[in-house]
């Protein structure tokens, strides 16, 4: 069963589960979605920018690539339509950040385990270190 909670577009109650708007703010979702759909079906459109899909439909940009990232709309079959990476707001096609930044994270990463491993290694020489009291 859902918890109670307010919808985040119109502050409206509703059961929240497996859905993150109400009912109504999830059909208008679903009209705005259709309109683009429909839009975007018609061969002469296809090739159509978010900012000329946005004109012809009245769907606001966000609305658009929120359907991008949801995948309800494929960029394989519409090119030019894409989505911000969560890091750099560099349009994007497919997950949630550009290649450019996952490779600065990857670089990052494989930094930080090299200087964990040399700082091991610097640890374990200090450790080593024997001492002896001579008794007289």
């Amino acid at each position: 069963m859902g918890n109670l909670a307010n919808c985040p577009r119109c502050s409206a109650l509703f059961l929240s589960g497996s859905v993150t708007v109400c009912n109504q703010c999830r059909n208008k979702e679903e009209q705005n979605y259709q309109k683009v759909y429909e839009f975007m079906r018609k061969k002469q459109n296809r090739m159509a920018s978010v900012a000329e899909i946005e004109v012809a439909t009245r769907v606001s940009e966000k609305q658009i690539r929120e359907f991008v990232k949801q995948k309800r709309l494929h960029p394989a079959q519409f090119p030019n339509i894409s989505y911000p990476c969560e890091k750099c707001e560099r349009p994007i096609q497919d997950g949630r950040i550009c290649e450019r930044c996952k490779q600065e994270i990857t670089k990052g990463l494989k930094r930080h385990e090299s200087n964990k491993v040399l700082d091991s290694k610097k640890n374990f020489k200090e450790k080593r270190t024997y001492y002896s009291v001579k008794n007289k």
